[in-house]
């Protein structure tokens, strides 16, 4: 059998050798991680029973059959075919046709209804016009960054095309090491949360996994002035693997290409659009406060064009000894856990960014189970040996009692939330407990990015729990688009009259109040005693969302004209409820190791402070009796 690094000539005759004799075989090559097999015959090769299976087995890659130009319809005419072969219900919104690829993008309301019973609707429409129909799902509730980013990525194409092709090119030249080895280099994220980004080397190639900012902390970035990162060039990074949106983890990826790295960027699809919403917004906040950002929005869009969507559990090839796979981690949408295997079964190293062990309202619990790992790379935010949360249950329970207290006094409830993954659950939270009458039914605003955030949330309903899956989907009864939900449109005014007016809950970015709307409904609300703050998620040292935790009870901020800063005094309440954090507390980090399939031999603790990540180390040490470590920044660990 030949190897997947054969040239690209080698592959293709041995493509014809392995295909029956009546289907012709136009072109092969490689675009990204995949295959692409061109050709006359796509429905001939569709009705093969497992033919496309067995030359994925034989060449360890993922096969895409496209068809040649000839083989299909003018696109007018086959708009008009495709429009009715679906059914009227399914909502197709739009048809956008790719003729580079020989594909249609349908975007419908109801996909399902495009796709048929064990895809015949699509297998019909491929047999009449020859075009192969993509199907996406049109957002029950309208998204700007999902539509923004889609069209984006249609006008790119052709450059996208061209990038895929080179990645292709990379991803499959031969080996060339005698030697074999696996290192991991600490960027950041080493005794500290934020600045996540490790270096994962091996004599071939060199993977870069995120690359955040640091909450509260401005300036302190990721050491890629190390030699081992872009000091080396930024030729020398042959890919960059996000496991999730958050900035902490994501911020800085665009300054790659503004120094220029012109490579890959791997993530599910989901973290694409929070990415680029999150990046953007991260640019404003800089602006509206007077900072230089280190980087402009043509880098988001470049990053973005960059971007190659990982599904879970698919294997995809990233360099010519490196393999990816994704899990879901249960910290936010799209969230993962990433897996390497290096070579051909020499090491396997699982990086499991940020994660949350148990189902909540919105996510399945992150998944532990794999064929191989040697080595963890473990978040510790909670690691502390007293980092225990209360229970969902309970925790829902006190917030609805701080919510009936504030409202019995005629006060607002504050709550600064992540925009992404804690909001959205409180939201869920919220809604039963109104609909159910245990808090009363009033307005929720919602300021900063949280309702764009939610939106695209429901753009990916397939990443969601089954039940709300359903509700979104089936039953016509999106809790995120209950009444009392409402977005905060009007900037400062609307936020005087919020203020002014009836008892009400905010939830408003940032979450840690390192900038950001909060600042302003802190002006508005913080004198009132009557009102409370309540803090639903982790607060990182330095934060001015921890020093408010720990008790500070006045804070100093700009004006509104930006001409100096006055002080505020917080007579508000201050409350923090336990168990709606998006990380795992201390049990539920154990019980990760403990539960993993295989558990790793050597487990570096990370993204936690000091006595997070060796309290952590030390006990699974003594627990498991595995090797394990809390790394400093900028150490360098040979794993083989």
């Amino acid at each position: 059998m030949k190897t997947t690094h054969d040239s690209i000539d080698e592959i293709h005759a041995q493509i014809d050798e392995e295909t029956p004799d009546d289907i012709e075989i136009s072109s092969v090559q490689f675009e990204g991680p995949d295959l692409v097999i061109y050709s006359p015959d796509v429905e001939t090769f569709a009705e093969r029973d497992r033919l496309v299976p067995k030359l994925a087995s034989t060449f360890k890659k993922r096969i895409t059959v496209r068809p040649t130009a000839d083989a299909l319809v003018p696109e007018r005419e086959a708009e008009g075919t495709i429009r009715n072969t679906i059914p009227d219900d399914a909502g197709v919104q739009s048809l956008d046709f790719d003729s580079s690829t020989g594909e249609v993008l349908v975007e419908a309301e109801k996909p399902g209804m495009v796709i048929g019973r064990h895809g015949e609707t699509l297998e019909e429409i491929r047999a009449a016009v020859g075009w192969t129909p993509e199907v996406v799902r049109t957002p029950p509730i309208e998204s700007s960054t999902v539509s923004n980013v889609r069209n984006f990525l249609k006008q790119e194409r052709d450059e996208r095309r061209t990038i895929l092709e080179d990645v292709g090119r990379k991803i499959h030249s031969p080996t060339t090491a005698d030697d074999e080895w696996v290192r991991i280099t600490t960027l950041g994220c080493c005794r500290e949360v934020g600045r996540a980004s490790f270096l994962l080397s091996t004599p071939e190639t060199r993977v870069l996994i995120d690359c955040g900012d640091k909450p509260g902390a401005e300036g302190e970035v990721p050491y890629l002035q190390a030699p081992e990162a872009l000091a080396a060039g930024p030729d020398s990074i042959d890919a960059v693997v996000l496991t999730h949106a958050h900035l902490d983890h994501s911020a800085l990826i665009p300054i790659l290409f503004k120094y220029g790295y012109d490579g890959p960027i791997y993530c599910t699809e989901p973290t694409r659009d929070l990415m680029g919403l999150l990046q953007l917004d991260y640019l404003d906040v800089a602006s509206k406060e007077g900072r230089t950002p280190p980087y402009d929005s043509a880098m988001v869009r470049k990053a973005l064009k960059h971007t190659i969507p990982v599904e879970y559990g698919n294997v995809t090839d990233i360099a010519p000894d490196v393999k990816l796979t994704m899990h879901n981690a249960g910290h936010i949408l799209g969230s993962a856990v990433s897996h390497f295997h290096v070579g051909e079964g020499f090491y396997n190293v699982a990086f499991s960014g940020d994660i949350h062990y148990r189902d909540t309202r919105l996510l399945d619990g992150a998944v532990n189970d794999f064929p191989r790992v040697e080595t963890l790379v473990l978040e510790s935010t909670y690691g502390s040996r007293d980092d225990y949360q209360t229970d969902q249950e309970d925790s829902e329970r006190k917030l609805e009692t701080v919510i009936n207290e504030a409202h019995a006094k005629g006060g607002k409830i504050l709550i600064p939330a992540f925009a992404v993954g804690r909001s959205q659950e409180l939201m869920l939270v919220l809604e039963e407990a109104m609909r159910e009458d245990r808090i009363p039914t009033m307005p929720v605003y919602l300021d900063g990015m949280i309702r764009e955030a939610t939106a695209i949330h429901a753009a990916y309903p397939d990443h969601l729990r089954e039940r709300l899956r359903e509700r979104i989907l089936y039953e016509d009864d999106n809790p995120f688009l209950a009444d009392q939900f409402r977005q905060v449109d009007g900037g400062e005014e609307m936020r005087r009259d919020v203020a002014d007016d009836e008892p009400a809950i905010v939830l408003t970015t940032s979450g840690m109040i390192t900038g950001g709307p909060i600042m302003s409904w802190l002006r508005l609300l913080g004198g009132d005693p009557e009102s409370t703050l309540v803090f639903v998620g982790y607060q990182a040292e330095g934060t001015l969302g921890r020093q408010i935790q720990q008790g500070r009870d006045e804070i100093s901020m700009n004006d509104t004209a930006g001409r100096g800063a006055d002080r505020v005094a917080l007579n508000m309440g201050v409350e923090t409820v336990d168990g709606f954090s998006g990380h795992a507390d201390r049990q539920g980090l154990e019980t990760f190791v403990q539960t993993m399939n295989p558990r790793p031999e050597r487990v570096l603790c990370v993204h936690g402070d000091e006595a997070s990540t060796d309290h952590l180390s030390s006990a699974l040490y003594e627990e498991f009796g595995m090797r394990t470590v809390a790394p400093k920044n900028l150490e360098t660990f040979r794993l083989d």
